[in-house]
């Protein structure tokens, strides 16, 4: 079998941009919230999911402001930055049985960031034996849902008040 091409759709918007696109400064923006996948606010940051996830209910928590660094966070932006990674693992134990997490920050292109002057919290949901041969062998990622079906579900766990 040959596995160097899988379909994925939307990350052709991606590369479109060529990473120029602030999609996190769209998303702060916004009005339209599903319009974005935003899936909560708080005062000072928001929970989103991730267009260009790495696994299903890859989500990331991001502070409205645009800086890049954690020292230029508030205290404010840190603990909600915290909550909303603590929300977004509790939602997607609901949605997707997520039995474990990898949280972390890129902080710089050279440390994998894909927006350098906008930090987000990366939140993605891990599984007991999730790891196949796809991104082993292939350094492919296959995801099972749409990014539309998988936000859906997220709004309606989180309205059943699941967190």
């Amino acid at each position: 079998m040959d596995f160097s091409a899988i379909w994925a759709p939307w990350r052709v918007e991606y590369f479109k941009t060529n990473g120029s696109s602030d999609f996190l400064l769209e998303a702060a923006r916004t009005t339209d919230d599903a319009a974005c996948y935003v899936v909560a606010r708080r005062k000072n940051t928001f929970l989103l999911l991730n267009r260009y996830p790495y696994s299903i209910g890859h989500m990331m928590a991001v502070p409205y402001r645009k800086v890049s660094e954690l020292g230029a966070l508030t205290d404010a932006e840190k603990l909600e930055l915290l909550e909303l990674a603590e929300h977004a693992q509790t939602l997607l134990r609901e949605v997707v049985r997520a039995q474990g997490f990898n949280l972390g920050l890129n902080l710089g292109r050279c440390a994998g960031a894909g927006v350098v002057d906008h930090l987000h919290l990366h939140i993605v949901p891990r599984w007991e034996g999730d790891n196949n041969f796809m991104p082993v062998i292939a350094d492919t990622r296959v995801l099972p849902e749409a990014l539309d079906a998988f936000y859906a579900k997220l709004m309606e766990a989180q309205a059943r008040g699941a967190a």
